[in-house]
């Protein structure tokens, strides 16, 4: 992991999000052109502001680094509304996934 990957994670949740470099800036605090600096490469956020930009979308700092989330908040959604499932409707779903993506690989 270096500095290009928060670069690039910062601005893969950005667009996900679809909410401009000046928005998230704002919405974050900081001068309009924030986001853009980090983006640029001109700065690096501050472990506060990366924390604040994680709260902000909802992950945690471990899913900001896990390069195999491609939705980070979309599965952090989803495991949410899996905690409040019972164990027989967890088995279910489970069982179900793996159907799913058997056919998947059969392909």
């Amino acid at each position: 992991m270096d500095e290009k990957f928060v670069r690039d994670r910062i601005t893969e949740l950005r667009m996900q999000a679809d909410i401009s470099e000046y928005q998230l800036s704002l919405e974050l605090g900081h001068s309009k052109s924030y986001i853009q600096s980090i983006s640029s490469g001109r700065t690096s956020p501050s472990m506060t502001a990366f924390f604040e930009i994680c709260s902000y979308f909802n992950i945690s700092p471990l899913e900001f680094f896990d390069s195999d989330l491609k939705s980070p908040n979309q599965i952090h959604q989803i495991v949410n509304k899996l905690k409040l499932l019972s164990n027989d409707d967890l088995e279910f779903i489970d069982e179900a996934l793996k159907r799913y993506l058997d056919k998947i690989q059969q392909r």
